[in-house]
């Protein structure tokens, strides 16, 4: 891929291009804890999303897309989103780094990758955030990591409009080989945990499904977690999110029952968050699995947030004795769930789950094999 890419731009653009990357991402555990000020559990993966780029002494940036098999071109001192466009990443980063005062020159751009796009592995973060550390690289702008996290964070919610958590960016950025990395979405302290699987395998099944229920829903969940924060204020003036809630203290609330449960369920997921840690760092897989499973039956029951395609791709695995767990990845409704498998019978599994599904749903699944990876860097 990576020769591809680079043979592409010296056909578009006849020079030699520096060459990076920054992978896709997946959650392990703590979904619907970010906005809440929470932790979650996301690691680097092995598929990426890859950035040729040189500068080219123009005041225009020209950019091809191998995947679009695309052509866009913006002037470096005028240019304004063009949203559901993919060259729309690529300019929030640049405005980033000019309102931040790093003088971004006019340059040539190809890029592709291999993160499957609509599954939920954020292909959008990756890309901004390839573009970030490659325009920091080509024009030594040293650019300290955590600052690119922050740049390609805000570039998608000024440019693209869309008002993510930070999580993806961060994964992208700085995620280490064979460890995941507990994120405080409140400080943004982290941590890094070892993900060593033996004889198991990371294995996503894409429901290849997107519900159009996911956005309204998702709203109303902030809305029931913030009032359940507003109502334990009245009893406690030092809670600031649902972090700082107890179980105890949200049987006090008055509050809805459904406002209740969704605020069980955030509470509990945080601590899941803490005791995956802990199996991670004992190499107890069957704990850390049975904390993986919990954290779906959370999300369909209590957050409800899940969807007949995905609590059955659950149900297929607990009855499963080769996986460990498996549950919905991501804020619901469709794409993936995230599995531990036994890597002896993966081709069985596949083979079993996508007779089953394509029965039930009359569509086939897709499997994603993947590896905790390193974050941002240079290739070559």
């Amino acid at each position: 891929m990576y020769q591809e890419i680079k043979n592409i731009f010296q056909v578009h653009f006849d020079q030699e291009p520096l060459l990076v990357y920054s992978p896709g991402r997946i959650n392990l555990i703590g979904e619907h804890t970010d906005y809440n000020g929470g932790f979650v559990l996301p690691a680097a993966i092995d598929k990426k999303m890859v950035v040729a780029i040189a500068e080219n002494g123009l005041k225009t940036c020209r950019i091809y897309s191998v995947d679009f098999k695309e052509e866009f071109a913006f002037e470096i001192e005028s240019f304004s989103p063009k949203p559901s466009h993919w060259a729309t990443y690529i300019m929030g980063v640049v405005a980033q780094l000019q309102q931040a005062g790093y003088p971004v020159r006019g340059f040539d751009m190809v890029f592709g990758g291999d993160i499957p796009v609509g599954a939920g592995l954020s292909s959008s973060a990756a890309l901004e955030c390839a573009v970030g550390y490659g325009l920091s690289a080509l024009f030594d702008f040293e650019i300290p990591r955590i600052s690119l996290v922050h740049y390609a964070q805000k570039a998608e919610h000024t440019f693209a409009g869309v008002q993510c958590g930070i999580m993806d960016q961060f994964a992208s950025v700085m995620g280490k080989k064979d460890y995941a990395i507990r994120l405080d979405c409140r400080t943004l302290k982290f941590e890094y945990f070892p993900i060593d699987l033996g004889d198991y395998q990371l294995m996503l099944i894409d429901t290849k499904v997107k519900h159009s229920l996911s956005e309204s829903a998702y709203n109303t969940r902030r809305e029931e977690c913030e009032a359940g924060v507003k109502a334990a204020q009245k009893i406690d003036l030092a809670v600031r999110d649902l972090r700082d809630v107890s179980l105890e203290l949200l049987e006090r609330l008055e509050v809805s029952d459904v406002v209740k449960t969704r605020c069980k369920y955030v509470i509990e997921e945080n601590q899941r968050v803490l005791d995956a840690c802990e199996a991670l760092s004992k190499g107890d897989l069957e704990s850390f699995g049975k904390s993986v499973f919990a954290s779906h039956q959370g999300l369909s029951q209590e957050y409800e947030v899940s969807c007949k395609e995905l609590d059955f791709l659950v149900d297929y695995a607990k009855n499963e004795s080769e996986i460990l767990g498996a549950r919905m990845m991501g804020g619901g409704f469709g794409g993936c769930t995230i599995n531990i498998v036994n890597k002896a019978h993966v081709d069985r599994i596949k083979k079993e789950v996508r007779q089953q599904y394509q029965a039930l749903f009359g569509r086939n699944p897709e499997f994603y094999l993947v590896s905790p990876e390193e974050g941002s860097g240079r290739i070559g």
